[in-house]
C-alpha cells in the first residue's frame, strides 16, 4: 500500500481558463512547468469552479460549501467555519497562505481564519494605481459636453473616441513600465515569501496556498514573460490596449480588433506564473519535502474573451470560458499521468485531500471525495454545480447580493443552466457543442434534461434545509463591525 502524503501545497491562479493551459490542449507554450508536473499527475480535464468570481468560488475551495449555502447576503469565510487551514491546524500542520492582493481573499472575509502566517499584500504599497486624467473642472466639462454631443446622432460616438484617445495622451507617461503599471504583487514576489517561510517550516507537515493574480486585468505581465512569449508590447502599448479592453462605449465588432494582443498578455501572465511555480517546487526538492508533498493546482475561475459578446469574469452567466478550470492533483509515488473524464467541482477538492492525508474530513464539508475512485480507477456520476447571485459584480454593495441565483448543472457531457431571474433554462451538450452555440430544443433529451431539473430542485432545498445561521450571523456581525471601524477612522 502507498504510504499518504505528508504535507499539502495548493496553488491557485486567478482567472485562468482550462483552455489556456498546455496539458488540456493550448496550443501556446503558456505552462511549460505544469504540462511537464501534468505527466506524473491526475489530471481533471472536466474541473468546474463552484461559483463566479473568487468571492462565490473560493469559500467552496477552501471550505467545502456552496457560495450560496449560508444566505446569499454571506460573502466570504464565516467565523468559525472548517475549512481545510482551520482542520489541518488543528491535525498539527503548520500553515501559511500568501496571496497576491486580491480583496475578496482577505482577513476582511474571514480567509485568515486557520493560517498561523497570512499576508495578503493588502496593507502596504503593493498595489498600485493607474492615475486619471479626470478631474475637478475638466471632468465636470467632458461630461457636460458628453451630454450634449449625445443628443445629436453619430456625434456622440466621435466624440466618445475624441475624448478617449485625449485621456490615453493625458495619462501617457516616460516613466511607464510594465513593472509600475501592474496592479498587484507579481508571482515572483509570493513565491520569494513562501520559500522563506518554508526554509523554516518544511521540518514536519504543513499546508501552504499561492494564489497567483499575473493573469488578471488589468493585463501587465512581466517583461521577461512577455519575451518568452515572442511578444512585443511596450508598456504604453499595453497601457493603451488595457484602456481600450475597458471601454463601455464600444461594440464587440471594434473590440475584436484588440482581442488577439489582449489574450498575448493575459498568457503571458500564465507563463509568468508558470515558471515561478516551478521555483516552488525546487525549493521544495532542496529542503527534501517533495517527495512527501501532495500539490494541487488550480483557477478561481475562467476569463472571457468576447465568446460570448463579454469580457473579464462578471457573475452574468456560467459558461464554459468563466467556469471550466485546470485542475491537477499531483501525489508523491503516483509516477504517470491519469487523465479523468468525469466532470467534478472545485467543492469535492478539500474532502479529496483529506483522504489522500489519510485524515478525516469535517462532517460539515459539502463536497465528495473521489480519492478512491483515483485510485481504484474509478469512474464516478455526481452532478456538479456552480452558483451565483447574477450580476453581483460589487459585492460590497449589499444589495447586490439578492440579485437571484444563476445554477449550472454539469453530468457527463450535458449542462443545464437556470436564470431564476427569467425564470428559463438552456441545456447544452458539450462534447459536441464546446462553446455552448446551440441550446438543445425543448423537445430533445427530455429524460435528461427532468434529471438535471430534480438535481437543481434537491441542491437548492437541501442548501437551504441545512444553512447554519450561527455561521450566517458571524458573517453579519463582522461586516457590522468592519463597516463601523472604517466609519470610525479619522480622514
Amino acid at each position: 500500500m502507498r504510504h499518504p502524503a505528508r504535507s499539502f501545497v495548493l496553488v491557485t491562479i486567478d482567472c485562468l481558463r482550462a483552455d489556456h493551459v498546455g496539458f488540456l490542449g493550448y496550443s501556446r507554450n503558456t505552462t511549460p512547468f505544469l504540462d511537464s508536473l501534468a505527466a506524473e499527475s491526475f489530471v481533471f480535464k472536466n474541473a468546474m469552479a463552484s461559483g463566479v468570481p473568487t468571492y462565490y468560488s473560493l469559500p467552496a475551495l477552501l471550505g467545502s460549501r456552496y457560495p450560496l449555502a449560508l444566505g446569499r447576503d454571506v460573502i466570504g469565510i464565516a467565523p468559525g467555519e472548517n475549512t481545510l487551514a482551520s482542520e489541518l491546524s488543528e491535525c498539527g500542520f503548520r500553515t501559511a497562505a500568501f496571496l497576491a492582493a486580491n480583496p475578496y481573499i482577505s482577513t476582511a472575509f474571514g480567509y485568515e481564519g486557520g493560517f498561523e502566517v497570512f499576508r495578503d499584500f493588502l496593507s502596504g504599497s503593493e498595489v498600485s494605481r493607474v492615475p486619471t486624467p479626470e478631474s475637478g473642472v475638466r471632468h465636470r466639462t467632458n461630461r457636460m459636453l458628453s451630454r450634449a454631443c449625445h443628443s445629436v446622432p453619430l456625434l456622440g460616438a466621435a466624440y466618445d473616441e475624441l475624448y478617449f484617445q485625449y485621456c490615453q495622451r493625458a495619462a501617457t507617461s516616460d516613466k511607464d513600465s510594465l513593472e509600475s503599471l501592474r496592479r498587484f504583487p507579481a508571482a515572483d514576489v509570493i513565491v520569494d515569501c513562501a520559500s522563506a517561510w518554508l526554509d523554516e517550516n518544511s521540518g514536519g507537515p504543513f499546508f501552504l496556498w499561492l494564489h497567483l493574480m499575473d493573469p488578471h486585468a488589468p493585463y501587465y505581465p512581466k517583461l521577461e514573460a512577455l519575451q518568452d512569449m515572442d511578444g512585443e508590447i511596450t508598456a504604453s502599448e499595453a497601457k493603451y490596449l488595457n484602456s481600450f479592453w475597458q471601454r463601455t462605449d464600444l461594440g464587440t465588432e471594434r473590440l475584436q480588433t484588440k482581442r488577439d494582443a489582449i489574450v498575448s498578455l493575459y498568457d503571458a501572465g500564465v507563463h509568468w506564473a508558470d515558471a515561478q511555480i516551478r521555483r516552488l517546487v525546487q525549493k521544495l526538492r532542496e529542503l527534501k519535502a517533495w517527495d512527501q508533498c501532495a500539490l494541487a493546482f488550480t483557477a478561481d475561475h475562467g476569463e472571457e474573451f468576447l465568446e460570448h459578446g463579454g469580457r473579464f469574469h462578471s457573475p452574468l452567466k456560467l459558461t464554459e470560458e468563466l467556469v471550466h478550470v485546470p485542475l491537477l492533483l499531483r501525489v508523491p509515488s503516483y509516477s504517470e499521468r491519469c487523465d479523468l473524464e468525469s466532470p467534478i467541482g472545485l467543492i469535492d477538492v478539500a474532502p479529496t485531500v483529506f483522504d489522500l492525508l489519510d485524515l478525516p474530513a469535517p462532517a460539515s464539508f459539502r463536497g465528495r471525495s473521489c480519492w478512491r475512485s483515483l485510485t481504484n480507477g474509478w469512474a464516478w456520476d455526481w452532478p456538479v454545480f456552480t452558483e451565483c447571485a447574477s450580476g453581483c459584480s460589487n459585492p460590497l454593495d449589499v444589495e447586490k447580493r439578492y440579485s437571484p441565483r444563476l445554477l449550472a448543472v454539469r453530468r457527463r457531457d450535458y449542462k443545464l443552466v437556470i436564470d431564476f431571474a427569467s425564470g428559463t433554462d438552456s441545456l447544452y451538450h458539450i462534447s459536441s457543442d464546446p462553446h455552448e452555440r446551440r441550446p438543445l430544443a425543448a423537445g430533445e433529451a427530455r429524460e435528461l434534461r427532468k434529471d438535471l431539473l430534480n438535481c437543481a430542485r434537491k441542491h437548492v432545498a437541501e442548501s437551504c434545509a441545512a444553512r447554519n445561521f450561527d455561521l450566517s450571523l458571524g458573517c453579519q456581525l463582522r461586516e457590522f463591525r468592519l463597516k463601523h471601524s472604517i466609519a470610525g477612522r479619522p480622514n
